[in-house]
């Protein structure tokens, strides 16, 4: 079944935190640098609990480090990177994109299809459309059932899933090499040929509402989507990407049918594969399984989202803890200061060394979990500060992070901690880019954000040349009280935080 990922994305692009976890293990020897393995696995956990809106499978979008690094007629594009010899690109003559990643050493193959829209290109009235339509894909096709979708990659010890972002809808298949044809059949059909049964449909709503009902029994969720829905107040960046009861429940046929076509098609899909296989000949078996298939396009809505920075306090008398959300605006995904924010970013809260983490849980023991991380658009971005705590040191955090963001405004950064916060940052890129899906994933970001694909020396150099005069700038302009958001969500009583509180 579709798993639809509602979750903050890591600002370097690559294989998820969930690959990167399992590389660590690996490697740790010792009993304190498993104790640190597990450590971090325990963040990694709160992470993801608090990030559901924008994750992917096997750690394909969880929490992928994101750098940002076409008729059987002949393909108007062939390209490769005299840097990035293992890189190939090919356009189809309808305007598909075919990247592929050659990684000779291993046996498996990952393959994406990348739809270029997701639930920020929808109107109001069709709130959820893109995660409904991704559940529904998986329901049959012309020539296959739902059972036959479900049993055809598993029955090869495969692995086939699906989620849905602010910006994409992304179906994936993880299979040996020797099965790529087959998974290759399995996935086009679905991206090409949904049946769209009124039964299904009627019967998957019924699931959608009760994905509903756990996600807003979910703290975390609740307190990312009323951050969300006040930042990024009247965008559709503020809406949840499953929707709402009103919206789920009046789907019908014909618009999931005219919604399909508008989005799914070759224009706006990029297929990327990674692991050993030939690209010419993945790209021939991609234009025969869509070479029927006209253009169609379709201008995405080009609103850009202003962010409304608002200190809201929602009382949920249920929750033991005080669930406290910090964030500002920040720059867009390619944005060429990206480097510095992801350093600053390390820095601050990134790790078991960073300042909050140290402060707050190690010094002080008022939380479990605290870290910072990035949602970064296309267009806009978002740096998020997360803590759990007790009502009563709810105030005592907030106090602690904007005591951070001032330090990092008026102090520079050690020499020390900034070495190790760029040897973080490449470590933890070196290590999630070893599996073919963190690096299929890693393709498609890089076309999507970048157009071009940046190889490990041009990152590695990129994230050496960060100064910390660099950092502060960044600190000076985001780290205002003005463009402070803040949401506190708990049983709070009495508790109240209001803006003069976040002086920084």
């Amino acid at each position: 079944m579709a798993k639809s990922v509602r979750q903050l994305k890591l600002p370097l692009p690559g294989p998820s935190k969930a690959d990167l976890l399992a590389a660590i293990r690996d490697r740790l020897d010792g009993y304190e640098m498993r104790q640190a393995a597990r450590e971090a696995k325990r963040r990694e956990t709160a992470r993801k609990r608090i990030q559901r809106s924008q994750s992917q499978e096997d750690g394909i979008v969880e929490s992928d480090p994101q750098f940002l690094i076409p008729g059987v007629a002949i393909p108007t594009v062939i390209s490769a990177s005299d840097s990035m010899p293992e890189v190939q690109k090919t356009v189809l003559s309808n305007g598909l994109r075919v990247i592929t990643e050659r990684m000779p050493h291993v046996r498996s193959v990952s393959i994406g299809f990348w739809v270029d829209a997701g639930s920020r290109h929808e109107t109001n009235s069709e709130s959820g459309i893109t995660h409904f339509i991704e559940h529904m894909v998986f329901k049959g096709t012309s020539t296959r059932s739902s059972e036959e979708i479900a049993c055809s990659i598993d029955a090869i010890g495969g692995h086939l899933d699906a989620f849905t972002t602010k910006e994409s809808v992304v179906f994936t298949a993880k299979v040996l090499d020797e099965h790529l044809p087959r998974a290759l059949d399995v996935v086009s059909d679905m991206v090409r040929d949904p049946l769209f049964l009124e039964e299904d449909i009627a019967k998957e709503k019924g699931v959608v509402l009760e994905e509903l009902k756990m996600d807003e029994d979910n703290p975390d969720y609740l307190l990312q989507e009323t951050f969300a829905k006040n930042f990024w107040k009247g965008h559709s960046l503020g809406r949840p990407i499953i929707g709402n009861k009103h919206t789920i429940t009046r789907f019908n046929r014909p618009q999931l049918r005219r919604f399909f076509v508008r989005t799914y098609n070759p224009a706006n899909l990029i297929v990327t594969a990674a692991g050993n296989l030939d690209h010419q000949q993945f790209a021939q078996m991609i234009e025969e399984r869509f070479q029927g298939i006209k253009a169609q396009r379709h201008k995405k809505p080009a609103d850009t989202p202003k962010a409304h920075p608002a200190v809201v306090m929602r009382d949920k008398p249920s929750l033991e803890q005080a669930h406290v959300c910090l964030g500002v605006p920040t720059h867009p995904m390619a944005d060429p200061r990206r480097y510095a924010s992801f350093v600053l970013n390390t820095v601050l809260g990134g790790g078991v060394s960073s300042r909050l983490f140290l402060k707050i849980r190690e010094r002080e023991g008022l939380a479990y979990a605290v870290f910072s991380d990035f949602s970064l658009y296309a267009d806009a971005g978002c740096l998020m500060v997360y803590a759990g705590t007790s009502v009563e040191t709810a105030r005592a955090v907030v106090e602690h992070v904007t005591a951070e963001f001032r330090d990092l405004k008026e102090k520079p950064v050690a020499g020390d901690e900034l070495r190790r916060a760029k040897d973080h940052l490449k470590g933890s890129l070196l290590l999630s880019l070893e599996s073919t899906s963190s690096r299929m994933s890693n393709l498609a970001r890089q076309e999507k954000y970048l157009g071009r694909f940046l190889t490990l020396d041009e990152v590695g150099r990129s994230i050496e040349e960060v100064t910390d005069a660099q950092i502060r700038d960044l600190a000076w302009e985001w780290f205002q009280p003005s463009r402070i958001a803040l949401v506190v969500l708990g049983n709070l009583g009495g508790l109240r935080i209001d803006r003069d509180s976040l002086a920084c």
